[in-house]
């Protein structure tokens, strides 16, 4: 079965032994198990890259891989490997999309991992003695878990490049990938289940693993009155299906111990044409692998900048609903709030929906009257102020986003994906930071 080699990417396994699985179960369905092959990585040092794996993984294509220059080829990667395979394909965009053909995310890092930040040390411990195999970056080097964080400058730049770029990397056509996604629901097991955060398979959250994002960018720099403050930059990829969650497995089990249904599903992905709906695709794999009833997740990646594009590391942003004569804060956009290390103008958070959006019916439009945002922006300097004007020329740090909650095309809220946030303020210097001398005069003395 199958036409096209298939190339597993692990990520940072000393071995390939984590995907022998998944190779016996394809050679079972009718793969010629000659041209499958197994890609992994051991990147125990710290100034290996994220970039400079990929480049390594386009010269074992040729050499250990066996491929041709122009050959094409399906993949399937497990959580890291979608970053790696991701940052090959955008390196010589057009030459490599020609020969990718379709994508398979097990249990993706799309836009990183809760547990890149917390360290290698404390992460082997959690996972010491356990049978399952626990991160697959527990040994990869500072710049790797840099670009795994949450928020990272890496994975923003990166969905730039192949989702809201002016060239599209996932079409519904012969000459780019399909991209199809699994995530289970399961967390782990013995103590490694302390580092599970909810919405997790144990590693990866499951609104972070699908490429259907969106970007949304809210400018205060912007008259209100007189310009559209709010813009909107949807993915014109249309070759990407939504993340299909997996009942009953998590981060390891999906590599050790797959259902059938879930290779099954997989195999089918790899046959996956142009001729076929995705949505058709996509209904009916959810149907028989996900849980009929599942917390409504949505991540929300933020990043705020100042009209010259320069980051602004210290702002607070609150989001809530307002009354005749009081305002209700959405608690839950900001409970689980990450700060990128690298760069603290990038905001990563993790929002539930069960409160906001009707479980049984996600097409029925929230029930909040409506949603305002407001910004606290400091430069740290008397001399500095980072302001957004209204049609008075006034500070105004509320913003109303109310036009986000219904509006199809633009909804802020929905769930299993992740949301980019580009937030733009003035940046203004006090008059106290330049100004004329004046020139002194001298007096007669009469």
């Amino acid at each position: 079965m199958g036409s096209n080699p298939i190339v597993l990417i692990h990520g940072y396994s000393a071995s390939g032994e984590s995907f022998k699985v998944w190779e016996k179960k394809l050679e079972t369905r009718g793969y010629d198990v000659s041209t499958i092959h197994v890609c992994s990585y051991v990147t125990l040092t710290n100034e290996v890259t994220i970039k400079d794996i990929a480049e390594g993984f386009d010269r074992a294509l040729s050499i250990e891989g066996g491929l041709d220059p122009d050959q094409e080829f399906d993949a399937i990667v497990h959580s890291t490997g979608m970053l790696v395979i991701r940052a090959w394909l955008t390196a010589y965009s057009q030459k490599r999309r020609n020969r990718l053909k379709h994508v398979i995310g097990l249990a993706p890092a799309t836009f990183g991992s809760p547990l890149a930040h917390k360290g290698r040390s404390w992460l082997g411990a959690m996972f010491k003695g356990n049978k399952e195999f626990g991160p697959d970056f527990l040994e990869a080097g500072d710049l790797v878990l840099d670009g795994l964080e949450l928020g990272s400058k890496f994975t923003w730049d990166l969905a730039h490049k192949d989702l809201f770029g002016s060239e599209i990397f996932y079409g519904n056509k012969n000459d780019t990938p399909y991209v199809f996604t699994f995530c289970g629901t399961n967390p782990y097991s013995g103590l490694a289940k302390l580092v599970s955060d909810p919405g997790t398979d144990g590693t990866v959250r499951w609104a972070g693993c699908g490429l259907n994002s969106r970007k949304i960018l809210l400018d205060l720099t912007k008259q209100q009155e007189e310009e559209q403050r709010i813009d909107f930059d949807g993915s014109k990829n249309d070759g990407i299906a939504s993340t299909v969650l997996v009942e009953g497995l998590n981060h390891q089990t999906i590599m050790s111990n797959p259902r059938d249904e879930l290779v099954d599903a997989v195999c089918e992905a790899l046959q996956f044409t142009p001729e076929q709906k995705i949505q058709d695709w996509q209904i009916k794999t959810t149907e028989k692998l996900s849980p009929k009833t599942i917390d409504l997740w949505q991540q929300f990646v933020v990043r705020a900048v100042d009209e010259r594009d320069d980051p602004i590391p210290d702002y607070h942003i609150q989001v809530f609903t307002q009354g005749n004569d009081n305002f209700q804060a959405i608690d839950n956009f900001a409970a689980n709030v990450h700060t990128y290390s690298g760069d603290k103008s990038l905001r990563c958070f993790y929002v539930n929906l069960n409160r906001i959006l009707n479980p049984q019916n996600l097409q029925q439009p929230t029930n909040l009257p409506n949603l305002m945002m407001r910004v606290i922006a400091s430069s740290g300097s008397q001399l500095i102020d980072y302001l957004g004007v209204n049609n008075k020329g006034e500070w105004d740090a509320q913003m109303d986003i109310s036009y986000l909650l219904r509006e199809s095309k633009v909804r802020l809220f929905w769930p299993f994906t992740t949301t980019l946030i580009e937030l733009k303020l003035n940046r203004e210097p006090r008059k106290d930071v330049a100004k004329f001398l004046q020139r002194l005069q001298q007096l007669s003395s009469n």
